[in-house]
């Protein structure tokens, strides 16, 4: 098992019950000793961007499903960094926040694209110990964050292409039934 830190990957066993995270990837952004913030990556909401910001009416931006904690919160991370100020560096040239009214400005101006910049309603939060006991009870697989992974342009595959990343004794899980009761 990989230690729990900024910059991992967190995949949902294929039998996870949870539906707010079945079939889920998550990006690690913080862990302390107090808990753990991530942002499932890889669940798209059918609004876009211009839904939950005003000043963004022109940028039909596709926004994700963060996670069940604080819905009514936007997220975002970007490979901007030297356009994007007071990001936190996660791994590998991936920011977790910033300057968010510098951000709109660039997207409306059309500087960046939704290449590199993903918007999250909510985040996946987990308190002291609370990860570290999923993970001994296996409910999650861990790989290290690759902006490939997190920046993926197909959200309903980042799933499959996170487990491809643990290697070959790991592919058959990728056709799994969810339930595999009803197989």
């Amino acid at each position: 098992m990989k230690d729990i830190k900024k910059g991992i990957l967190l995949i949902a066993e294929p039998f996870l019950k949870d539906p707010q995270f079945q079939r889920s990837v998550v990006l690690i952004c913080q862990h302390q000793e107090a808990g753990t913030f991530g942002i499932s990556l890889n669940k798209i909401l059918p609004e876009n961007l211009s839904a939950f910001m005003n000043d963004l009416d022109d940028c039909p931006i596709p926004v994700y499903d963060g996670g069940p904690v604080s819905k009514n919160e936007v997220h975002f991370l970007h490979t901007y960094p030297s356009l994007i100020p007071g990001g936190e560096h996660v791994i590998n040239g991936i920011y977790w926040g910033g300057d968010f009214n510098m951000a709109s400005k660039l997207l409306k101006d059309g500087t960046i694209n939704d290449k590199g910049i993903r918007f999250y309603l909510g985040y996946a939060g987990w308190g002291e110990f609370q990860l570290e006991q999923e993970m001994k009870e296996k409910s999650w697989l861990t790989v290290d964050g690759t902006k490939e992974l997190v920046f993926h342009q197909e959200a309903k595959e980042i799933w499959a292409k996170a487990v491809k990343e643990l290697g070959n004794d790991f592919l058959p899980i990728i056709h799994y039934p969810i339930d595999p009761s009803l197989n």
